[in-house]
């Protein structure tokens, strides 16, 4: 086997030898030259924009293809729908399921294979957990620099992965740690990424449709990557519905041969930011506070109705801005999307940032003095009054309650 180029469709750009993952390519005066560290592996072929590159199957004086009028398409070196395992000490982030039942129905409409790229140290065992929630192989990259996340070693692997094994679509949850890491790593394989997607579809060529917000959510766009591969997104937590458990379910672990990690940033301290009450992302119940409570100290009451329902803080942007709780607490298009069992908006007016956060929830409450809040549009049952009569009056139904 031998790498050819065409001379007359060669424009010496150079994205070969960027995209060359084992500095396998020169670039002389007349194109790229290929040296003894080429492996065959094709990312070359792909990554040139006019179609410059081939293989040959002999060495010697193959003959060369005939040029195509057809536009460089390397799309069907790509299978499979993947997802990252985002894992926190040993356990699996919630959206991961999410993800997983989303890219097993996208999975079974391609015909491909749903894969998982499992990044830690000492994380064998969520193998398995991965493979009975649908996944079919499991790309399991273990080294104990990874052992906690980090930007820089984190997109390093997974380029290694992706160039190597070719998903063409690549999932990512949009939480603290996805949102920083997908731009990285879709830089590093030069292609499209569309972040905080509420749906997918797939046309007729099998591109991935990717449903998202704009505009300050007033209108929904959809948006294609059809010329590169992978097709990324992130989506939120709590969007897609979490795949179901099967236990006993089996799937094939591949142990990947990591690449010489060469770390950029040295960590001094891992601080972790506190917050009040159960985690806001997988909380069933959530209490949250606008503007309307009028100052930091009737924080308090929304803090305490949380305690006496036993569920989680929120809070809109308003709030998080103005310094009176924590950016964890936050909800809506900047903060966390949440879809509890019950949702109860104390003060909140109802900007569309702020709904497309919480909407999800099965039953909404809203508490506000201002009957034309948009967010009564949305509540299930509203409330019209100031809710430092309103929420006390609560607390106290609720301790009667439970005192019968």
């Amino acid at each position: 086997m031998d790498m050819r180029v065409r001379a007359d469709d060669c424009t010496i750009c150079g994205i070969c030898v960027a995209e060359c993952l084992f500095d396998a390519i020169k670039m002389g005066d007349e194109g790229p030259k290929f040296n003894e560290s080429c492996t065959f592996c094709g990312a070359c072929i792909e990554a040139c924009p006019t179609g410059a590159i081939y293989q040959a199957e002999e060495r010697g004086d193959a003959a060369e293809p005939a040029a195509s009028t057809a536009p460089h398409d390397g799309k069907a070196r790509h299978q499979g729908v993947w997802v990252f395992a985002e894992q926190h000490n040993g356990k699996l982030a919630g959206v991961v399921m999410e993800l997983l039942g989303e890219g097993r129905r996208l999975a079974d409409r391609l015909g491909q294979p749903l894969g998982c790229v499992l990044l830690g140290d000492g994380v064998e065992q969520l193998s398995h957990e991965l493979m009975e929630y649908g996944a079919d192989q499991v790309y399991l990259a273990m080294d104990p620099q990874l052992e906690s996340y980090r930007d820089d070693l984190y997109a390093q692997v997974i380029e290694h992965i992706v160039s190597k094994y070719r998903p063409t679509i690549f999932l990512l949850g949009g939480t603290a740690n996805g949102r920083s890491l997908a731009p990285r790593v879709a830089t590093r394989l030069r292609t499209g990424l569309t972040a905080d997607c509420t749906g997918f579809d797939l046309d007729e060529e099998g591109n991935l449709l990717q449903t998202r917000p704009a505009f300050g959510g007033n209108l929904m766009a959809t948006i294609r990557c059809p010329n590169h591969r992978p097709q990324m997104a992130t989506v939120r937590p709590k969007v897609f519905e979490a795949a179901a458990r099967q236990p006993d379910r089996r799937g094939e672990e591949i142990v990947v041969d990591l690449p010489s990690l060469n770390p950029w940033v040295r960590i001094i301290e891992i601080v972790e930011e506190s917050a009040i009450g159960p985690n806001l992302a997988e909380a069933d119940i959530v209490v949250a506070g606008g503007r309307g409570l009028g100052s930091p100290d009737k924080l308090r009451l929304v803090e305490d109705l949380a305690k006496a329902l036993g569920g989680a803080v929120g809070a809109s942007r308003a709030v998080v801005d103005a310094g009176w709780i924590g950016y964890p607490h936050q909800v809506g298009q900047t903060g966390r999307t949440v879809a509890p069992k019950l949702y109860i908006a104390c003060g909140i007016s109802g900007a569309i940032q702020h709904l497309v956060g919480m909407q999800s929830a099965d039953v909404i409450v809203a508490i506000n003095k201002d009957p034309d809040a948009p967010i009564f549009s949305v509540a299930t049952y509203c409330i019209i009054g100031e809710v430092e009569e309103v929420i006390p009056a609560l607390i106290q139904e609720i301790k009667n309650r439970n005192r019968a």
